[in-house]
């Protein structure tokens, strides 16, 4: 019997080197901060009633059924999604109006999908 050859493949032509890290660690550790803030499922109901709000703007108060959480838990939501940078908040008076940030959803839309092109800015919101 003969014995059988064994051929290699050369596959340094197949493997592409990465040209350098397009994400550093410091914006690497923002941008997980807010994907942890996503992380909770009442946040992320939060976060598309927000987005989905007629006036872009929703009072806290009116957040409280919709999410069905009592008013203080609600809060804490709120100033978990505005320390990860994902909402701003607006005082009127006694009543805070939040509304989402398209920047920072940008963000971590493009970390995702690298080749992702904004929206076009029609009116000043993307």
């Amino acid at each position: 019997m003969r014995a059988r050859e064994l051929r290699t493949a050369d596959l340094t032509e197949a493997c592409t080197p990465l040209r350098g890290e397009k994400l550093s660690p410091q914006r690497a550790a923002v941008l997980a901060d807010a994907f942890k803030a996503l992380g909770d499922p009442v946040r992320l109901r939060i976060l598309n009633l927000l987005l989905t709000a007629p006036e872009g703007k929703v009072c806290a108060c009116d957040l409280v059924d919709p999410v069905g959480r009592s008013q203080p838990t609600v809060s804490h939501h709120l100033k978990v999604l505005r320390e990860a940078g994902l909402v701003t908040a607006d005082r009127r008076g006694t009543w805070i109006f939040y509304s989402a940030v398209p920047e920072r959803l940008e963000a971590l839309t493009r970390v995702l999908n690298p080749g992702h092109q904004p929206a076009a800015v029609v009116g000043g919101v993307a």
